[in-house]
């Protein structure tokens, strides 16, 4: 098979050529966005799932689908050391300069950037003694107009974003459109981040106004939104994003296939689900590695197996490997436990070992310490993203197939 035309395309947030099984997502979101447009009152939207799954792929094809709609837009990815400031400032004036040719009165832009710049400047550090900070500490978010005052410069986050907020849906509303902030590792917000964007998407909703947060994380977002605000369970609207069924997987193996004039055996796509186990991100992979060694079409069982294990040899090191690499020798001894037991309970529970949960105080007897001295590998674990608890006392990978990955290495 020739390799240019090779159409697989395993990355981070990369878009597949077809992007199989997440039609029904798509179309809530232009319930979403019509029932917005309407004067509907909304909730925001907040998906979830393990990596690889393709929250990334789908948050930008869902921004896509606003800027469709003519919606400003802006998109950011939260890190554990950086505060919510200045990346919702950079998205907020990225999605009001794509509304701001069609506003009839640039006073109305003026000011409200001149509310962004004090928002975004309020995060600058301060000298001692309260002193101004000095020029080469200032950020300047490329904005002309002056820095407003007393608005959206208290220095309290959560009453700071509420109001950056709010303005932002004004200046929609004038134009008679929307606002999308997305927001990618959401997890990775701080907790007065999350408690601040909690309290900004409560008033928002309450008035009805055009701007929604689209978020994407892993499992255990949804309690790290109600630690910080109990009804959180009730302001956004969450959607757990899986592995795909059969059908979409085969749909998304075959359909670019198709369109190179390439066909596959029924055996060939069995095989290939048994090794990706539907994870978007290992079905390209896999798809890539197959294209690639099959000499001619269509593409057999025999040809799969050829190619699983350059697949597998490329995950290993780019996938897992990279991940494995960023823990600890504690933490990986921590992980391994993890990996042994959660094959048992994946076996136990009917279900295969990347789904598994593990309860922490069966990982300390495994290791014969007290659960309390493996608190700091759990959370540190946790703060990497490598592993998260979805329920209290139990651990699981946010990685598909890690742990089938950890039993292959050597200790």
């Amino acid at each position: 098979m020739d390799p240019v035309r090779n159409p697989y395309a395993p990355g981070a947030g990369q878009r597949p050529p077809e992007l199989a099984g997440r039609g029904r997502e798509l179309d809530v979101f232009d319930v979403v966005l019509e029932r917005i447009a309407r004067g509907r009152p909304e909730r925001s939207l907040m998906l979830t799932g393990l990596r690889g799954v393709g929250k990334t792929v789908l948050l930008n094809t869902l921004r896509s689908q606003a800027i469709t709609r003519l919606w400003g837009t802006g998109k950011i990815e939260a890190r554990p050391d950086q505060s919510l400031r200045r990346p919702v400032a950079a998205a907020l004036h990225m999605a009001v300069r794509e509304l701001a040719p069609r506003h009839r009165a640039p006073d109305r832009i003026d000011a409200f950037l001149g509310v962004l710049k004090a928002f975004a400047q309020r995060s600058a550090p301060t000298g001692r003694a309260g002193t101004a900070p000095k020029l080469r500490d200032r950020w300047q978010p490329g904005i002309d107009v002056p820095a407003a005052t007393g608005r959206a410069d208290s220095g309290d986050i959560e009453i700071d974003l509420v109001e950056l907020l709010s303005d932002a849906a004004a200046v929609a509303a004038d134009v008679g459109t929307g606002i999308a902030v997305f927001i990618d590792e959401m997890q990775d917000l701080g907790p007065e981040d999350v408690s601040a964007l909690c309290a900004a998407c409560h008033e928002l909703s309450q008035l009805g106004a055009p701007l929604i947060v689209v978020g994407a994380g892993l499992p255990h977002l949804p309690a790290v939104l109600s630690a910080a605000k109990s009804y959180s369970e009730r302001l956004f609207r969450y959607q757990r994003i899986d592995r795909l069924d059969r059908i979409a997987a085969d749909q998304a193996l075959c359909a670019p296939a198709e369109r190179e004039e390439v066909e596959y055996e029924p055996k060939a796509l069995d095989l290939l689900y048994e090794k990706s186990g539907g994870y978007p991100y290992f079905v390209q992979a896999y798809g890539k590695a197959t294209w690639d060694h099959a000499p001619r079409s269509p593409i057999t069982d025999a040809d799969v197996r050829v190619a699983a294990p350059e697949a597998e040899a490329e995950l290993a090191v780019g996938f897992f490997g990279s991940r494995f690499e960023r823990a600890t020798p504690a933490e990986r001894e921590y992980m391994r436990a993890m990996a042994t037991l959660s094959l048992v309970e994946g076996d136990a529970g009917g279900r295969d070992d990347m789904d598994a949960a593990v309860p922490t105080a069966e990982i300390a007897r495994a290791l014969g310490r007290k659960p309390a001295s493996l608190s700091p590998a759990r959370d540190a674990l946790i703060k990497k993203g490598l592993i998260y608890s979805g329920e209290r006392g139990t651990v699981a990978f946010t990685v598909p197939h890690f742990g089938r990955y950890l039993r292959t290495q050597p200790a």
